[in-house]
């Protein structure tokens, strides 16, 4: 199993979001595929229908696109969509973030060259960090 971390870099945005799950579970008995297909990609209820309780991976996914939203500074909406960020599981299961083409764009935009994110869940809330990270400088000596 490989443990080495990630490449670091210097930190461009950094975004947190916490949701109740309750306000996931119930957009689910409320409006089930119409809502799950809106804001989820395939890859993500894949995963998460896997799960003993799926509301609250979905909801820490949610919290995560949220997150990530916060670190590019436009929220969900224009420049990136709901299922602009996906959420996957690693090799150690391990949160990691695919981002469409607008999402590409973004990063793109801002200088970044990768989103980290991680992911918590109680029975009754979820959380995400994200991060957009830089390339390090070259200057910068450890």
């Amino acid at each position: 199993m490989n443990l080495s971390l990630p490449p670091g870099g210097f930190v461009i945005g950094i975004g947190c979001d916490l949701i109740e799950v309750q306000r996931i579970r119930e957009a689910i008995e409320r409006s089930g595929e119409r809502f799950l297909g809106r804001v989820y990609t395939e890859e993500e209820r894949a995963y998460c229908s896997g799960k003993a309780h799926p509301h609250k991976h979905l909801a820490a996914r949610w919290a995560a696109k949220e997150a990530v939203s916060k670190c590019f500074t436009t929220g969900i909406g224009a420049e990136l969509g709901w299922k602009s960020v996906s959420i996957y599981p690693g090799e150690r299961a391990e949160p990691l973030v695919r981002l469409d083409e607008r999402g590409l764009e973004l990063l793109r935009r801002v200088g970044g060259t990768s989103v980290q994110v991680t992911l918590s869940h109680t029975e009754t809330t979820a959380i995400a960090v994200a991060v957009v990270l830089g390339a390090p400088s070259a200057a910068v000596k450890s």
